[in-house]
């Protein structure tokens, strides 16, 4: 028989599995952070900064005493987290390395192709010199060794040494050592990722195994393809695969959407139901999300469960756009409530609010805009600014 999930449910699920039904202010240490980035299982970087870097923003929605320094010295220094692709770059633990070997070994086989359709026949030519110098002088940004007379155009027009560090990167071969003023540090793998990280192997079966089994986990309830496309690391028909493969485990559920339409179809572990009353309600304080948010980034599953079309308009020309450049969705207790498009002015010290919209039925009451204006004073005070304006038209 399958159970039905209530819509509430549903999300209370999913969000304290996000890791957002925690107390946002308890106080969260560098091992705790640590933690929390297994828990969520990437945080994506991005390398806009309206307000604050999507990393950074991401994690303090969770906990307002997350500390910057924390996320470096894990990342820079204990080498316990590393900087990869899941279907963006993100921060993962090093622990996941072993499993990432194998992403390694596909793009190895897809990207040189593709690559070369992208860039053109002889677009390898520097690979092995630029490949010798990252070796033998160290680590290094992609400007230390940009080739001469070459005019950048940004990602479509790589010179030819960027392509090799990138290329390396994405194969494995090269690691992210840190970030200078957010420009990637190339270095050898092998002088990034620690080797008990490092030196391990996995076979394909168990790494399948892990990619579904460990994506399962951190949903709460998904189809094969969400399952899919959790990290990224394996196709749909491998996640169907494993589906049918461990039904003993498994139990289907029925999740109630928010918007009216059907009953979707899902997979969890067989013990979801018996541990249902296990996951807590989320605080009913008003958070800003990152665009970035893991919570979002399946925007069609946030459709179904919390009724919010959300779209980032970053590369809509702006005479389309609905909403903004950059704007905010406001995640009250287990709703989605509304977005915000805000920016940081750091020479005048302030967080400016350009426009708030609230999602239809969603009544700009005296309390929701006392819990707003609070969440967008921990906002100001963690951009490093003084104050928040509303400018003039900010109700539209």
């Amino acid at each position: 028989m399958t159970n039905l999930l209530s819509n509430a449910d549903a999300r209370r699920v999913f969000l304290a599995k996000q890791g957002l039904s925690a107390p946002p202010n308890r106080a969260l240490t560098k091992q705790g952070l640590l933690q929390l980035i297994h828990e969520l299982g990437f945080v994506q970087v991005d390398s806009i900064q309206t307000v604050e870097r999507a990393h950074h923003q991401i994690l303090f929605s969770r906990n307002q005493t997350y500390r910057r320094e924390h996320l470096t010295a894990l990342l820079e220094k204990e080498r316990a987290l590393f900087e990869h692709w899941t279907h963006d770059a993100s921060i993962l633990p090093s622990a996941f390395f072993v499993y990432w070997k194998h992403k390694f070994r596909h793009q190895e086989k897809v990207l040189i192709e593709r690559w070369r359709k992208w860039r053109g026949e002889g677009f390898e030519a520097a690979f092995e010199e630029t490949y010798e110098r990252v070796r033998r002088e160290g680590a290094m940004l992609a400007r230390d060794v940009k080739a001469d007379g070459h005019v950048s155009g940004g990602w479509w027009n790589w010179h030819p040494n960027k392509t090799a560090l990138e290329y390396f990167w994405h194969t494995g071969k090269l690691a992210i050592a840190g970030r200078s003023n957010f420009q990637k540090i190339y270095d050898l793998t092998e002088r990034v990722i620690p080797a008990e990280f490092r030196e391990q192997e996995v076979g394909r079966e168990d790494f399948v195994d892990w990619a579904c089994r460990s994506a399962l986990t951190r949903l709460g309830f998904a189809t094969h393809g969400e399952i899919s496309a959790f990290w990224n690391l394996v196709s749909p028909e491998e996640a169907k695969a494993w589906v049918s493969a461990h039904r003993d485990e498994l139990t289907e559920v029925l999740i109630e959407p928010a918007t009216g339409d059907k009953a979707r179809a899902s997979w969890a572990f067989a013990d979801f139901f018996s541990t249902l009353d296990s996951h807590p309600d989320a605080p009913p304080r008003i958070r800003v999300l990152s665009p970035f948010d893991p919570m979002i980034r399946d925007r069609n599953r946030t459709e179904r469960l919390f009724g919010f079309f959300y779209r980032i308009e970053v590369f809509v020309p702006e005479p389309k756009r609905e909403y903004g450049y950059y704007v905010f969705p406001l995640l009250e207790g287990d709703r989605l409530v509304g977005r915000i498009d805000m920016k940081a002015d750091r020479k005048k010290s302030t967080l400016d609010v350009r426009r708030l919209w609230l999602e239809p039925g969603v009544k700009p009451s005296a309390g929701r805009l006392e819990r707003l204006e609070a969440e967008l004073d921990r906002v100001a005070r963690f951009a490093g600014v003084e104050k928040v304006v509303w400018l003039d038209g900010w109700r539209g």
